[in-house]
């Protein structure tokens, strides 16, 4: 098992290198292409190359539809399959910490939430590898106020970091009801840009496909490369009125 999931890491690690040298070998080309149709002088640092990569234009076309790469090998089974997330905690968690996993835990339809105890990371992830989990999340705290978020799709990542700021929870808010657990509808605002789709993967594929009549509505909006979170449930009122309930 060991020796596959080294083999199977290496060959991951070897396309992505791949793909690394063919993109920079790409842009190359894509600047000698257009110095060439508006007759400027080709950069410096490309005249000595500039021959060899004038010759392999002659073989690249306008195509490339369905060609893949390691991101979609790392989400490949998003959307065919529900994501198994399991959410934990750092080590000895604070009762707010606790209860913002918890709360966590509704956020997305069918995860679990374990008690982190004595176990080291590396055991949580070869643990979650042999249960056959496709994300692990661990939430941190400095003095009981939650400040950090890791997510970490498996086996092989991505894994990304968010700071967590001005968090409100459910216990903080009276008289609040239940939450709705239903799988939510997406809308993921500013998250256009190349690193703003790899974030927008990270974070949509933590969801299932949600059924067509679901009123549940989860919302990732990116404002100056800070993203608010907000949960809402809408009910129609009228046949172009719709009431919006917030979700704390």
């Amino acid at each position: 098992m060991l020796r596959r999931e080294a083999r199977l890491r290496r060959e991951y690690l070897y396309r992505k290198a791949r793909e690394e040298a063919q993109r920079v070998a790409q842009e190359k080309k894509e600047k000698v292409r257009r110095a060439l149709e508006e007759n400027r002088l080709i950069p410096t640092e490309l005249r000595r190359e500039a021959l060899a990569l004038q010759g392999s234009l002659e073989f690249d076309d306008a195509g490339g539809e369905g060609v893949t790469s390691h991101v979609d090998d790392e989400y490949r089974w998003a959307g065919v399959e529900d994501p198994k997330v399991m959410i934990t905690t750092s080590r000895d968690p604070s009762s707010r910490l606790k209860m913002f996993a918890k709360e966590l835990k509704l956020v997305f339809p069918g995860a679990q939430r374990m008690n982190r105890g004595r176990h080291e990371v590396g055991a949580l992830v070869r643990a979650c590898k042999a249960n056959g989990v496709t994300d692990l999340l661990v939430v941190h705290e400095h003095r009981g106020t939650p400040v950090g978020l890791i997510v970490s799709h498996l086996p092989f990542g991505p894994t990304a970091y968010f700071t967590l700021c001005n968090v409100v929870m459910r216990h903080d808010v009276p008289d609040l009801g239940t939450m709705s657990e239903a799988k939510p509808h997406l809308i993921m605002h500013g998250l256009s840009s190349r690193l703003g789709k790899r974030v927008s993967d990270i974070l949509r594929y933590l969801f299932p496909v949600p059924k067509d009549d679901s009123h549940r509505v989860i919302t990732f909006a990116n404002q100056d490369d800070y993203i608010s979170f907000r949960h809402h449930v809408y009910r129609k009122t009228g046949h172009r009125d719709v009431e919006l309930t917030e979700c704390t």
